[in-house]
Formats: C-alpha cells, structure tokens, sequence
C-alpha cells in the first residue's frame, strides 16, 4: 500500500489564481442573467439553501468602515466580499464604495479568483431592485421616476427596460445638473427638476440617492405604486419613514431590521414581522402584490447572496470566454 505523505511533506506550493479587473467585470456579466440568478438566489435564501453568516465590521474613526460579507450555496465558489466604505472619497476621485471578491473552490478551498466587487456592489444593489420591480410592480406600469443621478441612478436606468415595458422614464437629483448629464447617457430617459410632479404621476419610485434625510415624502406616493429604496445614509437616510404605515414592505432577510451597518437607518425600531422577505414573495410562501391600490415598498441593505451570485456569473464566463490573467501565488 502506498504511503500518503505526511503533512509536514505537503507544501502549498504555486497555486493560479485568476485576477479580473472592474472594465472586464462589467464586460462579463450579463445583466439579463443576473436578474435571474438573483431570483434563483433569493428563492435560495428562502428555502434554506444559503449560507450567509453576519458581516463583521471594522471602523476607522471620522473615515469610514469596511465589511466582510460570506455566501455560498451548492453550485457556486465559496465567496468572500471585502467592502469598504469611505464617505469622503469622491473628493480625492474615489468612488464612496471600494470593494474585493475572492473565490474558493468548496472541495478544497484553494483560491481561484480575485475579482473586482466594486461594480459588482453596485450592480447586484441595483439588479435587486428592478428584481423587485418586476415581481410587485402593478402590471400596467407605464412611467417610472428615478432619484439620485450616481452610481446607482445609472444602473437603475440600465435595468429597469428589462423587466418592463416603460413608456416613460424619468430621472431626477437634488443636484439637477447630474440627472442632465446622465439622461443624455440613456436615450428616452428625461431629466426633471419638479422631483414631486415626478413622484406624483409615477407607478414606479426608486430611490437611488446617497441622501442622509428623505428625498421624497410619503403624500407624494399615489395608491397602487411600488417604491424602491437603495440608499445607505444614515441615522435617517433618504426613504419617507411614515410611508411604510401604509405600504407593504419587502426586504432582502430578516438583518434589514438591525442597526446600521447591517440593516436600514429607516426601519429602526420596527420588528422583523413588519417585513416580507423577498425570496418568500418569489417561492409564494408570503403574499406579492394582492389589489391595483396596494403601496409596497421594498428596501435594500445588499446580501452576500447577492455578490455571490454576480461573480459566480463573472467567473463562469470569464473561464469560457478566456478573461482575466492567472497569477500563482
């Protein structure tokens, strides 16, 4: 019988680790699939099927925080996201939001790839929503209204054409020269400047700001709309509190509902019960949207999940397509 050898003989020695930068990120991942993946992922999540344990935090004084955010599920790499968050960026041309993914093979843990999760972060936050849209959003939507001009206004406005047919899309800021500027990116899209004529006459509302008070109010939300909330700015961040006493609400898990940030700055104090979680809407184990009249609202705080499941898509075809560079570590 052969003799293994010990563990004092086993190096790790040179392992190739596929490195793929953000330009080629975006490239791989195609946005129809990751609103199914998602979907998949979600209903995932409401069956059991996905680890995702707590993120822990490491905070730098008056700079910003950085969060570790785990997932896997059967079918996919064992995931690791690095997010950091520094407020202050954009002054020294940084995005607010820089982030790192690293993938492990979950029959040995060897690494496989570092990718970038920067656009990944902002995508996935986005495809969510829209994921949202297409599930509680009435069916004869016909004009929708975007807030905030940033990173998530634009993905926002890549996304939300694929899940319907919008006669009307409409793109507003607290800063209005950035919705002019990024409308002319989006044929069709039109900058507005009257934020509540906007909200007033929409089916569909999502919030994409980065603002720390509501940039919408709660009489502005006609019966029978679906709201969509990405912000992150607390202590009160950018969705109407008391709209949620006349909406039904929809979360990504049960975490929402703790401190920020873990959860959402405008569900504190509010129980897990006040919200749906998305995937049980999706398996029809909890109710989607039941009258024409009916308000949902559905707040995003971003999963690991949702990561997982962008670079699984990543990874996949950057290995089809021959993308990216291996380097041995």
């Amino acid at each position: 019988m052969t003799q293994r050898p010990g563990a004092a003989e086993i190096g790790k020695g040179s392992l190739p680790v596929l490195m793929l930068n953000e330009a080629e990120v975006e490239r791989l991942i195609d946005l129809r699939a990751l609103l199914d993946g998602l979907a998949e992922g979600f209903r995932a999540m409401a069956q059991g099927r996905v680890q995702a344990p707590p993120r822990p935090e490491l905070s730098v004084p008056g700079k910003g925080f950085s969060l570790a955010m785990p997932a896997w599920m059967q079918g996919c790499n064992l995931t690791v996201k690095i997010v950091n968050v520094f407020e202050h960026n954009l002054a020294v041309g940084l995005p607010n939001h820089l982030a790192l993914i690293a993938l492990f093979d979950p029959q040995t843990g060897a690494p496989l790839c570092v990718l970038d999760g920067t656009y990944i972060t902002g995508v996935r936050t986005a495809a969510s929503a829209v994921l949202s849209v297409a599930s509680l959003a009435r069916p004869d939507a016909r004009v929708a209204t975007v807030v905030g001009a940033g990173v998530q206004g634009r993905e926002h406005l890549r996304l939300l054409p694929l899940v319907r047919d919008f006669a009307e899309i409409r793109l507003a800021s607290l800063y209005p020269e950035d919705a002019e500027a990024l409308a002319r990116r989006f044929p069709g899209v039109r900058a507005v400047t009257d934020i509540e004529a906007a909200v007033r006459s929409a089916d569909v509302v999502c919030l994409a700001s980065h603002a720390y008070e509501p940039v919408i109010r709660s009489d502005w939300v006609r019966p029978g709309t679906h709201v969509t909330s990405v912000g992150y700015a607390p202590p009160r961040g950018e969705l109407p509190t008391d709209l949620l006493e006349r909406a039904t609400l929809y979360v990504e898990t049960e975490a929402a509902f703790e401190p920020p940030p873990v959860g959402c700055a405008e569900l504190a104090g509010l129980a897990p019960s006040a919200g749906i979680r998305l995937g049980d809407m999706l398996t029809g184990t909890a109710p989607g949207r039941v009258s024409d009249q009916q308000v949902t609202v559905y707040k995003a705080m971003g999963i690991a999940m949702e990561d997982m499941v962008a670079a699984h898509i990543a990874y996949t075809a950057a290995l089809r397509d021959r993308v990216g560079q291996h380097v041995a570590l």
